[in-house]
């Protein structure tokens, strides 16, 4: 072999180690910034870009995709100790043609943290509503989504604000009054009993607890590998005292059942969806919601827990779009 030919071969195997050892001390040394990488690359495939927009001194981030048109634009609000890329998984399967935006909660990723904030219910649905009318997103009704407490939320949200909501998705949504406590209910009036608030399952703070709590979370069970636990332990880790204020503040008395308190007020178009393995809320909430909702459609999903976003993200993007035709051709034959 020609040694200008060694040399080439060589020369470019030098420059494909270079990113491939970069590669492996990330994973290694630091996974959070390759789930934050991770999560940056997703989003700039799908289009999403983030903005962000302010209510006076307070902050709102958000990503959006789209226009405005003549389709409802879609709010999609997360759930408790996430943000706003989770809806990620979702989004790769809506059409490119409709207006999404994703806003991180109050307190959550690029959105004001102050210890001021009311971080009850009603103090995050005041607050979406302000980044609401900051970006006009209510110059015509817009379809709500929220999945737990993002659910919970988008479900008051409705009731207050209901000239503001075209139709609304629940996806296992928090805020209800059960007859029984299941299991996990029963364990965190336990620690609050003993007042064990840094046992809380959904604040882990080491990789063998968010194990747990994606066994919680989730049907599926993810091989999930330890390098990648510790670095969603890491990303968590800064934000852990927040989470257990705000926990404290959303199970409180003043916000545990207030979706159960306002859903009869819910007067648009409704879907529930809710895994039927879910550990976290009872899935016996999807028929107290059709019960008091008038126009309710509800979707159970099979061998499906509680994060219905992460494990069956085709399908809730699929009920999503199918129950907004229905929707839609619905109020076009009243119009006929």
């Amino acid at each position: 072999m020609d040694l200008d030919v060694v040399n080439m071969f060589v020369i470019a195997g030098g420059t494909l180690a270079i990113p491939i050892l970069a590669f492996v001390a990330s994973f290694l040394l630091w996974p959070s910034a390759l789930i934050r990488i991770y999560y940056w690359y997703w989003r700039r495939t799908l289009g999403m870009q983030v903005r962000y927009v302010h209510h006076e001194d307070y902050q709102f981030c958000y990503s959006f995709r789209g226009r405005p048109g003549h389709k409802p634009s879609i709010l999609m609000l997360h759930g408790f100790s996430a943000h706003k890329d989770m809806w990620l998984s979702v989004v790769k399967f809506l059409p490119k043609n409709l207006h999404l935006v994703c806003v991180d909660m109050p307190g959550h990723e690029g959105t004001t943290r102050s210890s001021l904030d009311d971080l009850s219910i009603d103090g995050q649905v005041k607050r979406i509503h302000q980044f609401v009318e900051c970006l006009k997103l209510n110059k015509k009704p817009f379809h709500l989504v929220g999945t737990s407490m993002g659910g919970q939320v988008a479900g008051v949200y409705a009731a207050y604000y209901p000239s503001d909501v075209s139709s609304l998705c629940l996806v296992c949504p928090a805020g209800l009054q059960y007859s029984t406590d299941n299991q996990f209910v029963q364990r965190l009036k336990e620690l609050q009993d003993s007042a064990a608030v840094e046992k809380i399952p959904l604040i882990p703070s080491t990789p063998e607890e968010m194990s747990e709590m994606l066994q919680l979370c989730s049907y599926v069970r993810f091989k999930v590998p330890q390098q990648i636990l510790q670095g969603l332990v890491d990303v968590r880790i800064p934000h852990n005292n927040f989470y257990r204020k705000l926990f404290l503040e959303i199970v409180s008395e003043k916000s545990r059942y207030s979706l159960h308190q306002n859903m009869d007020k819910i007067k648009v178009p409704t879907q529930i969806i809710w895994g039927k393995q879910d550990q976290v809320l009872d899935v016996s909430g999807a028929d107290m919601l059709a019960k008091s909702i008038a126009n309710c459609q509800v979707e159970l999903l099979e061998n499906c827990g509680h994060s219905v976003v992460m494990e069956r993200p085709r399908k809730t993007a699929k009920l999503i779009i199918d129950f907004l035709a229905f929707v839609h051709n619905t109020d076009n034959k009243k119009l006929d």
